[in-house]
């Protein structure tokens, strides 16, 4: 045995170890979370889409220890959407049930800056459908018009109230539009960074690949296989508290079904089969 070789050999591992240790990130630095009281924030324009502050983000819940984010955000074919899709060409009851819980769900997401926290940057507010419109309402009034414009925009009172959405504590946010307009900033250099420097909700999260994400479908319909250890989505974050925040931002809307999961996915795996048969 050469002793020297396996010196080198430990080296190596040891380096290699390092090397794929990820950084710690500050998810309060990416996401904008309100908190129970009042807060004022200027909703961005969009840098990675001109025509919308808005995007619409899908994501799929309860497969993993994170969510995923499924590869239709992309225009890419994903076996889960297809999966759900076949499930829908049925007439079973059941079927619609488990094609309901397994379909990605939407979720928004908007740069903001934060009125007394503008030193922190742009940073991502995740809300629902109904923020979501109500939002698309105040852009259609013509009395409101673009309320993201740099220097007539408007800013945005944000009430949130701590509540029990869907059997577990969340806040709940209620929107009024500010009557006069007013600019981003004053300080041109603090717009230019808000404008141009925007977290990306798609690049937060590792992309699955088309394979990954049949695997991953695959195991979570054979309940025989439930015991085993389910491979969590890697993020950049290896502090726990971080990682816990951030899927508290990704986790609100799952709701709830009363479907038996475990007799649905049984029966659904031959489905599963047939549509992957080739």
């Amino acid at each position: 045995m050469d002793l020297n070789l396996a010196k080198q050999k430990l080296a190596a591992a040891q380096n290699k170890g390092k090397a794929n240790t990820y950084e710690k990130v500050d998810y309060s630095k990416i996401f904008w979370k309100p908190k129970p009281g009042k807060h004022v924030i200027r909703i961005l324009p969009c840098k990675y889409d001109k025509s919308w502050p808005i995007r619409e983000v899908y994501l799929h819940y309860g497969f993993a220890k994170f969510p995923i984010l499924a590869l239709s955000n992309w225009g890419e074919q994903d076996p889960i959407v297809d999966f759900a899709k076949s499930l829908r060409k049925s007439s079973d009851k059941e079927d619609w049930q488990l094609a309901k819980k397994v379909e990605p769900k939407a979720r928004f997401f908007a740069a903001v800056i934060v009125r007394g926290e503008e030193h922190l940057g742009a940073r991502l507010w995740e809300f629902g459908k109904l923020t979501n419109d109500q939002l698309l309402g105040i852009a259609a009034d013509e009395d409101y018009g673009d309320f993201t414009d740099i220097t007539d925009g408007r800013d945005f009172t944000v009430d949130a109230v701590e509540e029990v959405i869907a059997g577990r504590k969340g806040v709940k946010c209620t929107l009024r539009v500010k009557p006069k307009t007013s600019p981003i900033s004053e300080d041109s250099a603090l717009v230019e960074k808000v404008l141009n420097e925007q977290p990306d909700i798609l690049t937060i999260n590792r992309k699955f690949t088309y394979d990954a994400l049949k695997e991953t479908l695959t195991k979570w319909l054979n309940p025989e296989d439930e015991s085993e250890t389910e491979t969590p989505i890697v993020t950049e974050a290896t502090d726990e508290e971080a990682k816990d925040d951030f899927i508290e931002e990704l986790s609100k809307p799952v709701p709830a079904y009363t479907v038996d999961e475990k007799a649905a996915k049984t029966k659904a795996a031959d489905k599963f089969n047939d549509l992957f048969k080739d």
